[in-house]
């Protein structure tokens, strides 16, 4: 087989890491990542997001509705 792997800038704020929190912390999918610090700076939301950025969120929760890490209230 022959496999590849996406690469995504997976800094904190950033999309793959807002798509892999929001299923951590069973939120629904709803693209978006900040421009900084998250919660400190700007939102960027989905109608604003370029495809790579959208599918970089999807990428960040699949993965971790993949790996099954989920926040245990």
């Amino acid at each position: 087989m022959n496999w590849t792997k996406q690469v995504h800038d997976d800094r904190h704020g950033g999309p793959y890491d807002r798509g892999n929190a929001d299923s951590y912390y069973h939120r629904p999918r709803v693209p978006h990542y900040f421009k900084g610090h998250t919660y400190q700076s700007e939102k960027v939301t989905e109608q604003d997001m370029t495809a790579e950025e959208i599918a970089a969120y999807n990428q960040g929760y699949d993965d971790n509705e993949l790996f099954g890490d989920k926040k245990i209230w």
